[in-house]
């Protein structure tokens, strides 16, 4: 028996990397798979093709597994209810789901277009709160819980030169999933999610990567996502699990111990912001 044994998963951007790892561990632990891939160049250009997707569901099917190739727009409202639709026609329900999906389009902020900060938002951010949306919709319906998995990053959480469009909606993507483990958990819906840094066609002309090969890969990344999807993480929600090789790590929002102000009904004035400053932001 496998962790995931007749459990039906949604997995988008699982056409290449570490959608694709996900989706073929999923299948060995005796998941049906969704894999869902647009099949763009990685700036979310060019002609869909559904070929990266179907040949991850030719692989998962040669195993013996059961798989759906699907070529859905999950940046789209219209796109994510279909997407979801189709995994509950062919499979008869969703018990986990994965928001992998990603393009990217770096530019450093003063020469960043309005389209390339509005894609990059329309599939991490959008794409996460339609398919997330939706999944939890039905799960909720359903009345047996579910598990969700959004993809956040590094970027997300300390910012990144030449990403203010990924890392806001990776930022967002971070907000997104707290609110939702809040918000959902009375179902039994459990929503956590990822910081992963490795090694894909995303990634792999970053200069971290031009003396890393194989200690940072889409590998080390599947286990945290099936985690998360499986029993094993119990009712563990609004978690972010960062992955960096063989690096685990939690991020979490923290404030500092701050400084309380007595006099003046507690009013600051700016220049005792600055004076102080330091005590106030100390942890």
């Amino acid at each position: 028996m496998g962790l995931l044994t007749g459990k039906v998963t949604v997995i988008t951007g699982a056409g290449h990397g570490i959608g694709r790892a996900t989706a073929l561990l999923f299948a060995e632990h005796g998941a049906h798979v969704v894999v869902n891939d647009i099949g763009t160049t990685r700036d979310g250009s060019g002609s869909a093709d559904r070929a990266p997707a179907q040949a991850v569901v030719d692989t998962i099917a040669a195993g013996g597994g059961r798989a759906y190739a699907s070529g859905h727009d999950i940046s789209t409202e219209s796109g994510a209810q279909a997407l979801m639709d189709a995994a509950v026609h062919e499979f008869g329900q969703v018990d986990v789901l994965i928001n992998n999906a990603g393009i990217i389009r770096d530019k450093t902020l003063l020469k960043m277009t309005a389209e390339q900060w509005q894609a990059v938002i329309d599939v991490h951010l959008g794409g996460t709160f339609f398919c997330m949306r939706a999944a939890a919709r039905h799960m909720k319906q359903r009345g047996q819980g579910g598990r969700i998995v959004n993809t956040t990053s590094i970027s997300g959480m300390l910012g990144n030169y030449g990403q203010s469009n990924y890392a806001s909606a990776k930022a967002g993507v971070y907000g997104l999933t707290r609110t939702a483990s809040i918000e959902l958990q009375r179902y039994g819906i459990w929503v956590n999610a990822v910081a992963p840094l490795a090694k894909t066609r995303l990634t792999e002309d970053l200069p971290i990567f031009e003396k890393i090969h194989d200690s940072m890969t889409a590998l080390h990344v599947a286990p945290a996502h099936l985690f998360f999807a499986s029993e094993l993480s119990e009712s563990r929600t609004g978690h972010v699990l960062s992955v960096v090789g063989g690096k685990l790590s939690v991020y979490r929002m923290v404030e500092s111990a701050g400084r309380f102000k007595e006099a003046d009904n507690g009013v600051w004035s700016a220049e005792e912001i600055r004076d102080h400053f330091d005590s106030i932001g100390k942890f």
